[in-house]
């Protein structure tokens, strides 16, 4: 009995923070501030000790979800509405290179040292510091570059060449799943899509890792 209650409250708990996530918004789990760790650290434990504490059932385990989730989408409001908590409470972006010198001061109010600055610069594909202009540290522990023109890979525009459309591909096919929203969005239908796989020689969606479609290049398909 006592182990089907500590399934009970996982499974309501995990329920739980997954609405309260959904409801906060995507930065509970990308671009991790500072405020967006301690409030996820603590809606873990809420359900972590509640699980293993036989005094605190399920109604207990959602009402302090729910209180929790309310402060916090409060704060967020807040944040919203009143530019300066959010420096107080999301931090904010720091220059720790301005036109390619380090800001030793900036790195160390931080705590940064330049191997982790290193790190972060390789992370953008920057292998010397050389090739930077300016580095933003962003409040969620990530680096935004601007590269020295020198560096800069040459655009379209460099060589005077005419733009061209950007298609986004969509993925109608994946795992040998059809995916019908995809493909309706998309203005195909199934029959259409069945003549294309088989000019590739494949008879059944379950037969396709995916397929991906992109107005200017067809369909690329992939099998499992």
């Amino acid at each position: 009995m006592e182990y089907f209650r500590i399934v009970l409250d996982l499974f309501f708990g995990l329920f739980g923070l997954l609405i309260i996530t959904k409801i906060l918004g995507k930065t509970q789990i990308t671009q991790i501030t500072a405020f967006d760790f301690v409030s996820a650290l603590v809606l873990g434990e809420l359900v972590g000790n509640a699980a293993f504490d036989d005094k605190i059932g399920i109604f207990q385990i959602i009402f302090s979800i729910l209180v929790w989730g309310i402060l916090i989408y409060l704060i967020e409001l807040v944040t919203q509405k009143v530019r300066v908590t959010r420096a107080l409470l999301e931090g904010k972006p720091t220059i720790v290179i301005h036109k390619g010198k380090i800001i030793r001061e900036h790195l160390r109010k931080n705590k940064l040292d330049i191997n982790q600055l290193q790190h972060l610069l390789r992370s953008k594909g920057i292998f010397s510091i050389r090739e930077a202009e300016y580095a933003i540290l962003e409040t969620d522990g990530s680096i935004s570059v601007l590269k020295k023109s020198l560096y800069e890979p040459p655009t379209r525009q460099d060589y005077q060449m005419e733009s061209r459309l950007v298609r986004l591909p969509i993925t109608l096919v994946s795992d040998g799943e059809l995916i019908l929203e995809n493909l309706k969005e998309s203005g195909f239908t199934e029959p259409w899509l069945m003549e294309e796989i088989r000019k590739h020689g494949v008879n059944s969606y379950k037969e396709l890792l995916i397929a991906e479609w992109r107005e200017d290049e067809g369909l690329h398909v992939q099998r499992l």
